[in-house]
């Protein structure tokens, strides 16, 4: 299945690529020097394979299996996967080659179920086999937290500390940060989804935090990126059945931090045929800039609120795992950007309504606006897949606005407003952090 020996992990900080197993990039998140895991080498997939997989599990067992070697026994493994992803994944056609591929149907109705379940319980197996506890410590926009508390609450040698900027989610989002769960404290950053990441990268390497176990669950973790990589195979193998191996197909990715384009570079890189990537964001545009050579790299803008809050990310930390995993020249040959402002994504929303009747969250009708500029500005009409990444039900007042009627209600939603809460207000700084953390 795979030609190459099991991945082994280094810091994109490091000049000398000391290795790891994937077992120690996984716990330990963010390496020491600041930097972010990548592998040293991908797996290749031979596409007969795993176009040949009866369903989206066998599918995964075999994606995962090449990342992951001897670290897991495949038993365990399957078991795992079976458990984490256990939820549906259709894909929707829209007409005229324009797809929709829904991400949204595990217990969060956010993509970020995939990663933060599979890698909750990847995480839980190793610390029970080594006898240690970590605490995972992770900031969110939106739709991360949610996923991570879910996915993570109640694992056996695991504890959440999530941070959320206060008055910047919807409530619906909020409500889903914190409503009380067991091992999980939630807190209210009074600042901008960068001030809750870099507090994040702050007491990664914060010596008076030393003695904690600390980890991620963000996309900084590689641990999320993987199983993300593993719908990008499966849409393909859906459209493949449709029309043909040999058919070129782009993807369309609403992006904010850079996590969910990353995993689909990966699964390119492993043996997925793409033809190109589109890098939907918002108004918090320094990647689809960078792109069209309208910024430097790492030429960061403060983050600005809109109403596809998941994106809101002004300094996207996969930037830096991008810029590392492909040379300049690949990187904007590969994937093509565009930034969608609140007013366009709202007349997006109204018309992919109007016209097929298909209610698209903000974030997802980002990416259907962009699907629609490259098609105009290309004139590639290859068949092309948008990832819809969240349910519209969370976000209700800017669907009624857009649209003009009411949101889809989801009775997990409804059941939320009956339950506990528990959240702590929080000044940005890494004192007020560090002190929540050793007294908490």
């Amino acid at each position: 299945m795979t030609t190459l020996n099991t991945p082994r992990y280094y810091s994109t900080r490091d000049e000398q690529k000391r290795l790891l197993s994937f077992e120690d990039a996984l716990l330990a998140g963010l390496a020491p020097d600041g930097g972010l895991y990548l592998p040293d080498q991908i797996p290749q997939l031979a596409p007969d394979s795993w176009l040949a997989a009866a369903s989206f599990n066998d599918l995964a067992l075999q994606v995962m299996s090449a990342w992951l070697g001897q670290e897991i026994s495949r038993e365990d493994l399957q078991e795992l996967l079976a458990e984490a992803l256990n939820f549906p994944l259709p894909l929707v056609d829209l007409g005229d080659g324009i797809k929709v591929l829904e991400l949204f149907h595990g217990p969060t109705l956010s993509f970020k179920d995939f990663g933060a379940r599979t890698m909750a319980r990847l995480m839980s197996r190793f610390l029970v086999r080594r006898k240690e506890q970590v605490t995972i410590l992770v900031a969110t926009s939106g739709d991360t937290g949610s996923a991570v508390v879910d996915g993570f609450a109640g694992q056996p040698n695991i504890e959440v500390v999530l941070l959320y900027p206060q008055g910047m989610v919807s409530p619906v989002q909020e409500r889903q940060l914190i409503v009380k769960r067991p091992g999980v404290r939630s807190f209210a950053v009074r600042g901008s989804f960068d001030d809750c990441q870099r507090l994040v990268k702050e007491a990664f390497v914060d010596k008076q935090l030393a003695d904690l176990q600390l980890s991620s669950a963000n996309s900084i973790n590689i641990g999320r990126l993987l199983p993300q990589s593993l719908y990008y195979f499966w849409a393909k193998r859906q459209v493949a059945a449709e029309y043909g191996p040999a058919q070129k197909i782009n993807f369309c990715v609403p992006s904010g931090n850079l996590g969910n384009l990353t995993a689909g570079v990966l699964a390119s890189l492993m043996s997925l045929e793409v033809g190109c990537f589109l890098a939907a964001h918002n108004a918090n545009d320094f990647f689809p800039n960078y792109l069209h050579k309208l910024a430097r790299a790492y030429d960061f803008k403060p983050t600005v609120a809109t109403i596809s809050n998941a994106m809101d990310v002004g300094a996207p930390s996969n930037f830096e795992r991008l810029h590392n995993l492909l040379a300049p020249e690949r990187l904007t040959e590969l994937i093509w950007g565009s930034s969608v402002s609140d007013e366009i994504t709202r007349t997006r929303m109204k018309r992919v309504y109007q016209e097929s009747g298909y209610v698209a969250c903000p974030h997802t009708a980002v990416g259907l606006e962009a699907v629609a500029r490259y098609r105009r500005e290309t004139g590639d009409d290859s068949p092309i897949i948008t990832l819809a990444t969240a349910h519209p039900a969370k976000f209700p007042s800017v669907v009624e606005q857009a649209l003009g009627t009411a949101a889809p209600q989801v009775e997990r939603l409804e059941l939320l407003k009956q339950q506990e809460t528990a959240v702590t207000s929080l000044k940005a700084s890494i004192a007020a952090l560090r002190s929540e953390l050793l007294g908490g």
